[in-house]
C-alpha cells in the first residue's frame, strides 16, 4: 500500500517520546511534515534532532506547548495555526487504589488525557472540514473497555475519549474528515516499564518482569507479550492516510486481542 501523505502537516501531542515519537517517524516516512510537540523547547528541540536522523530527509518542526492549558493551547495555535492530520496522543496514566484517587487526580486525568485533545479538536477541526479534508485520531487503550482495578481514573479518561471521538466525528460528517479512535493495548514504553515494576519484583530482569506482568495483571493479551511503539504507529499512519477515507467514526484495535469481544 502506498501510504502517502506529502503536503501534509501533522502534528501529534507528546510525541518527544514513545508512542508518540514512533507515530512521528511512521508519519515522517510516509512524507508528513511532522510538528513535534512536548512541554519544553528542549526536549522538542532534541526529538526533532533525532527524527531527522532516524528519517533522513523528514520535514520536523518545533511545536513546544503545554497543550493541557488553555494558554499552551493557544500558543500552539499561534505557531501552528493549520494542521490535516491532529494525533492526540498525550496522555498520563499510573496505578492507584480506587478509594484513594482524590478529587484533584480525577480532575488531573481528565484535563490532561480528555479536555486537551478536545479542546485541540475544537480548534483545528474547522479548519479541516473548510478544507474538505482532514484526520483527527484520538489514542485512546484497553484500558477504556476493560477497566483496570488499579487505574480506574485513567481507565475513565479513555473511555471519554472513545465517546468524545465518535461525537466529533458526527460533527464532522459528509466532510470528507475522518474522526477515529486508536484503542492501544499493553504497550513497551519508558513509563510503561516503571509502571510494570510497581507491580512486579523490581529485581527481576525485564523480560521476566515483563512475562509475569502480563501472566498476572494482563492475562488476556492474546500476543502474551507488550506491543512494540511501532506497531501503533502502523495503524495511525494508515488511519492518517487517504487510503482511510470510508474509516470514521470507528474505535479500532490495536491490542494483541486484549479485548475479549469481537466488537471494539
Amino acid at each position: 500500500m502506498q501510504l502517502d501523505l506529502s503536503g501534509r502537516t501533522a502534528l501529534i501531542t507528546g510525541s518527544t517520546q514513545g508512542i508518540g515519537y514512533a507515530i512521528a517517524q511512521g508519519l515522517a516516512r510516509a512524507g508528513a511534515r511532522v510538528a513535534i510537540n512536548g512541554r519544553t523547547a528542549e526536549r522538542v528541540d532534541e526529538a526533532v534532532r533525532q527524527l531527522q536522523q532516524d528519517v533522513p530527509g523528514a520535514q520536523a518542526v518545533a511545536a513546544a506547548a503545554d497543550v493541557t492549558t488553555e494558554d499552551g493551547a493557544a500558543d500552539l495555535l499561534r505557531s501552528l495555526p493549520r494542521v490535516d492530520v491532529l494525533i492526540n496522543n498525550l496522555g498520563i496514566f499510573g496505578a492507584q487504589p480506587a478509594l484513594e484517587i482524590t478529587d484533584d487526580d480525577w480532575r488531573r486525568y481528565f484535563e490532561v488525557n480528555v479536555l486537551a485533545a478536545v479542546r485541540l479538536t475544537r480548534a483545528y477541526l474547522p479548519g479541516m472540514t473548510r478544507q474538505g479534508w482532514g484526520r483527527v485520531q484520538y489514542l485512546a487503550s484497553d484500558s477504556a473497555v476493560v477497566i483496570p482495578a488499579e487505574m480506574i481514573h485513567y481507565g475513565m479518561s479513555k473511555t471519554a475519549l472513545l465517546a468524545a471521538s465518535r461525537g466529533f466525528a458526527k460533527e464532522a460528517a459528509g466532510t470528507g474528515v475522518t474522526v477515529n479512535s486508536v484503542i492501544a493495548g499493553p504497550t513497551h514504553t519508558g513509563g510503561v516499564e516503571k509502571f510494570v515494576y510497581e507491580l512486579v519484583d523490581s529485581t527481576l530482569p525485564w523480560e521476566q518482569a515483563q512475562r509475569q506482568f502480563m501472566r498476572e495483571h494482563r492475562p488476556q493479551s492474546l500476543l502474551q507479550r507488550l506491543i512494540e511503539p511501532e506497531e501503533i504507529a502502523n495503524m495511525v499512519v494508515y488511519l492518517s492516510s487517504p487510503l482511510a477515507s470510508a474509516t470514521t467514526g470507528a474505535a479500532v484495535r490495536v491490542d494483541g486481542g486484549y479485548v475479549d469481544s469481537i466488537l471494539p
